[in-house]
């Protein structure tokens, strides 16, 4: 079960960063981030409602960290794709497995067999090679526009995905889920009303509202597979496996838009699907 849903967030991210990079450059980062979350904290609700109260008596702290993780993270993500180019950001999110297999590692001693390991390792380098269109910036990277925040971003989405994994288990998935999109919905909405954005929100909803239902349900879906998709497999390798989205979104890219991929990029698809495979298939439920 884990590793399926694991593969269901794969697919789900693939779909809604796609959908969230149209939504972002259609309505901004708030407006986009606020319709998301928003979607999440209503559906989800009438789920959690019963074990609200206990949630905050025993578990405040962990909640509101994780949600103001994902805020920072969302932001930072969005501000790097907005000003950097995306050949250069997307490859730096593959660093998000790193930080996400040391602190599950580490705090929690997670262990991973040598086998897992190197597949992780693997994964990793094939997600880098596909979602690279070339080397040629490698020299001059620190120039690019918007390496520092993806670097950042890259940071906190790792221990996002640490701290969901941990959220899920301790309280559950959909508690997890529910409480950090209530959290993000609530300041987006604030901020959209100190900037006098709301009319504009609005607006944006009655023109847009398939593109907006979708983003938000595929997104939403992604978080709630990837958590639960920790109740059964190590947090690492949940996140090796659903990370493997940037390679997806890569593929899919290229596909429709009738790009050719270079000989790396194939050799990089080859390795994530071969290494999500075999992990997939030694990996204990």
């Amino acid at each position: 079960m884990g590793i399926l849903f694991a593969l269901a967030a794969l697919f789900s991210w693939g779909l809604g960063d796609f959908l969230i990079q149209r939504s972002a450059r259609k309505f901004g980062d708030w407006i986009a981030l606020f319709y998301i979350t928003a979607f999440g904290s209503i559906i989800l609700l009438p789920f959690v409602y019963r074990d609200l109260a206990s949630a905050l008596n025993s578990h405040t702290i962990l909640l509101l960290v994780a949600s103001c993780a994902i805020l920072l993270a969302a932001l930072l993500d969005f501000e790097a794709l907005r000003v950097g180019k995306i050949s250069v950001i997307e490859p730096i999110y593959a660093l998000e497995i790193i930080v996400t297999v040391v602190l599950s590692l580490y705090i929690i001693r997670e262990r991973l067999t040598l086998l897992q390991g190197l597949l992780i390792g693997s994964s990793m380098i094939g997600i880098f090679l596909v979602s690279t269109k070339s080397f040629h910036h490698v020299k001059t990277i620190h120039l690019e526009k918007g390496i520092w925040y993806a670097l950042s971003a890259a940071l906190c989405m790792g221990a996002v995905n640490f701290l969901f994994g941990i959220g899920a288990r301790a309280i559950s998935p959909l508690m997890i889920n529910w409480f950090t999109s209530a959290f993000i919905a609530v300041v987006a909405f604030v901020y959209l009303i100190s900037a006098s954005r709301l009319r504009e929100a609005a607006a944006d909803f009655k023109q847009n509202k398939r593109l907006i239902f979708n983003v938000s349900f595929f997104d939403n879906l992604a978080w709630i597979m990837f958590s639960y998709a920790t109740l059964y497999i190590p947090i690492a390798v949940a996140t090796s496996i659903s990370e493997g989205y940037i390679a997806l979104a890569s593929f899919l890219g290229f596909y429709f838009n009738r790009e050719k991929l270079k000989y790396h990029q194939i050799l990089g698809l080859v390795l994530v699907i071969i290494s999500i495979v075999v992990l997939g298939s030694i990996t204990p439920e």
